[in-house]
This record gives C-alpha cells, sequence and structure tokens, in this order.
C-alpha cells in the first residue's frame, strides 16, 4: 500500500467564500476521506478576490466554531498562515486545501483568486496546496456533487506523484455530471475569461454614490493545453502554479537593450 493510499494524518482546509460557504462543507467530506484529522481555518466572511493578500497592519480575531474548526477575521491567506504557524504548530499538516471554490478559478483569474491564494500562501510555509474550484454556469444549480465525487480520487492521484518541493496545483472541476466528466489533465494556465475589471456606480437610499467593481468576462483565444479549454471540454484540470511570474519574452527584449 503506497503513502497515499492510506490516510494522512492531517490536513488543513480553507477557502475564500467563508467559513459557512457550502463549498467547504463539500472539501470537509473529501477531507474526511483522505486524513486522520481535518482542520478547518476558514474566514469569518467572504474574502473572494483578496489573491494573496496578509494581514499585517490589523489584528487578527480568531474564532472556535467546532473541534478543530475555527473562523478568522482575516483573508484566505491569514487563515494559513494561523493554521500552520499558531493552531497547528505543534503538529503541521502534510497537506493544505483550498476551496471548494463557487466557480472556475482560471487564467488570469487565479491572479485574483482568494482560494488560490491560500495555496500559495501554504506553498510559501512549505507545505503541498492544492486549490479546487467547482465550474457552473447556472450560480444557483452549482454541481457540488462533480467535485465531492471526483475530488478525492484526483487529490489521491496528485499525492502519489513524486516531487522534488512542495507544489501548489490549481484544480478546476467541469460543470457536468461527476459520470459525465473526463480525465484530469494537466494543463497551463492560459489566458482564461478575464476581460478586464469594470466600475459600477449606484446611490444608496440616502442619496450618496458607492460603487462596485466587477470583471468584465468574454471568449478568448486560448490554447489546447490551457485550462479553461480543458473545462470547456469537460475535462477535469490541474495547473501546477509558481511565484516567479517573470515575463520571459520582455526580459529578452528588455536585455538585449540594456546591456
Amino acid at each position: 500500500m503506497s503513502a497515499y493510499e492510506s490516510k494522512l494524518p492531517r490536513v488543513l482546509l480553507t477557502n475564500d467564500d467563508g467559513i459557512d460557504a457550502p463549498g467547504l462543507a463539500v472539501l470537509e467530506a473529501v477531507a474526511a476521506e483522505l486524513a486522520h484529522e481535518v482542520w478547518v481555518v476558514a474566514p469569518e466572511h467572504d474574502q473572494s478576490g483578496t489573491s494573496h493578500s496578509i494581514s499585517l497592519h490589523s489584528p487578527l480575531r480568531v474564532s472556535r466554531q467546532g473541534e478543530r474548526r475555527f473562523g478568522v477575521s482575516g483573508t484566505p491567506g491569514d487563515c494559513v498562515v494561523m493554521g500552520v504557524r499558531h493552531l497547528m504548530r505543534e503538529t503541521p499538516p502534510s497537506l493544505v486545501l483550498s476551496g471548494v471554490n463557487r466557480g472556475a478559478n482560471l487564467g488570469i483569474e487565479t491572479m485574483f483568486s482568494g482560494t488560490v491564494g491560500a495555496a500559495m500562501t501554504g506553498l510559501l510555509l512549505g507545505l503541498p496546496s492544492f486549490a479546487l474550484s467547482q465550474t457552473f454556469r447556472d450560480r444557483e444549480r452549482v454541481r457540488w456533487d462533480t467535485a465531492r465525487t471526483l475530488a478525492p480520487g484526483v487529490i489521491r492521484q496528485l499525492l502519489a506523484i513524486e516531487h522534488a518541493a512542495p507544489t501548489c496545483l490549481n484544480i478546476n472541476f467541469p460543470d457536468v455530471d461527476a459520470a459525465d466528466a473526463r480525465p484530469l489533465t494537466l494543463t497551463r494556465q492560459g489566458v482564461g475569461l478575464v476581460e478586464g475589471i469594470d466600475v459600477q456606480a449606484e446611490m444608496d437610499p440616502r442619496g450618496i454614490p458607492y460603487h462596485w467593481l466587477r470583471f468584465q468576462r468574454g471568449a478568448h483565444a486560448n490554447d489546447p493545453d490551457s485550462e479553461t479549454a480543458a473545462i470547456a471540454a469537460g475535462r477535469v484540470s490541474v495547473t501546477p502554479l509558481a511565484f516567479d511570474r517573470t515575463d520571459d519574452a520582455t526580459f529578452k527584449r528588455l536585455a538585449a537593450s540594456l546591456r
């Protein structure tokens, strides 16, 4: 029996949709199949769009919400740090799982995602970390059963692969029934669907203006090996992520000019 056919000692779960989000409940059920101990350290409120942010200028408050279950008044990144470096300091996790996010994290959008940001924070702390997201077309009919059914096998499959160092993997489940999902596919980040960010101006009942920021999305030409193309084909995508975002093409142009 391989190390990952048996259960892990303990895993740390977090998300960016908040501790009461349905996707986190799905992830808790998944993690129960994978580990002897499941620890939840998640934001008390929705922290979508906070990326890798951590709170350096405000204190964090932690509320115990059950056995090995804690809410944090901060970002997903804060939650991972609090879990690994404080709450689980004496018995650190073997794996960090972030999600299951309501909606895909594809392409450029991964730069803003708190789900992915939490996993990247786990990587920074030296732990293998996976971000998991469930794609949907209808927000009121998210196919949580797809992630719930497929995630345990996907996670075991990825953990069984030897790595020279801890990795961060971005996993997206397609908006199809689990039985119809096509195999796990190694992908590149690609462009995704984000076209830009818009500002929607509104007026409250007292006549005071307020503003919402929102992503503008649309069809883009994504390469066949991109996560967006894989999801569109009904596949489960997995993309390895790293901190180095150097633009090699621009680097070469600048190098030629700045010699």
